[in-house]
């Protein structure tokens, strides 16, 4: 019995103390709550905290200059390498274009040097065809000569079998007179260039060329021949021989 009153007992007292407790709790909220609300102490907490708080956004405003150095440097760093990629690349195209300038210089060289050959080549062969033809130009100037000179032959022995020399002529005399020929032979016209001084020697002289009149075997003579030796023939005649 005296346990269980001491229980008893115990347990009363541990009410009696919650309840002293609790009236003590419910008679100290009022003021507690009253010191919790006083707001201007704690805004100004909050507002230091804030302050607190921006210093490291004051390092962050640090970093984007850090960023801007860093980015300026990585444009500097990336425009470098362009211009030296730039370059590089002017270097590759004047290098191209010096090569392709030495390329078209050894073909205008070439063109050059082959053009000149031509041209030297066509002179040595117009030299050569003016060689030839020079050549051929003396043989023929010969070979027309020896046909001149058969022909003036016969025209000298034509006028000797038609001249009568006067019994005025004496040694010494001497006409020369010019033959006018047409390519048939005819003669066209008889001048007396040179008179003998005697007016007998001389008509005897114009009637010998008259009376040949036409030298017919001219006509077999080329035309060339004919232009460069007989449109006009000068024939001497003398007492002694008749010459051309």
């Amino acid at each position: 019995m005296g346990k269980m009153a001491s229980y008893i007992i115990a347990i009363l007292l541990s009410i009696a103390l919650h309840l002293v407790v609790i009236v003590a709790l419910l008679i100290n909220w009022q003021p507690q709550s009253k010191k919790i609300i006083v707001q201007p102490q704690y805004i100004q907490a909050q507002l230091v905290e804030l302050a607190a708080k921006k210093k490291p956004s004051q390092k962050k405003q640090v970093k984007p200059a850090v960023d801007l150095q860093a980015k300026k440097r990585a444009m500097e760093k990336r425009r470098a390498a362009e211009q030296k990629r730039a370059e590089q690349k002017r270097r590759a195209l004047l290098k191209e274009q010096q090569a392709q300038q030495k390329v078209e210089q050894a073909r205008k060289a070439r063109e050059e040097k082959q053009r000149l050959a031509e041209i030297e080549r066509t002179r040595r062969e117009a030299e050569f065809a003016e060689t030839l033809r020079q050549e051929q130009a003396l043989l023929n100037a010969e070979e027309d000569k020896k046909v001149a000179n058969s022909y003036l032959q016969l025209i000298q022995k034509r006028l000797s079998q038609h001249w009568s020399r006067p019994p005025s002529a004496r040694r010494g005399m001497e006409a020369l007179i010019e033959l006018k020929l047409v390519p048939t032979g005819r003669i066209a016209g008889v001048k007396i260039l040179q008179s003998s001084g005697d007016v007998a020697f001389n008509r005897a002289v114009e009637q010998a060329a008259f009376k040949a009149e036409q030298f017919e075997e001219l006509q077999k003579m080329d035309a060339r021949v004919f232009e460069q030796y007989f449109r006009s023939v000068k024939v001497v005649f003398s007492p002694e021989d008749l010459r051309l």
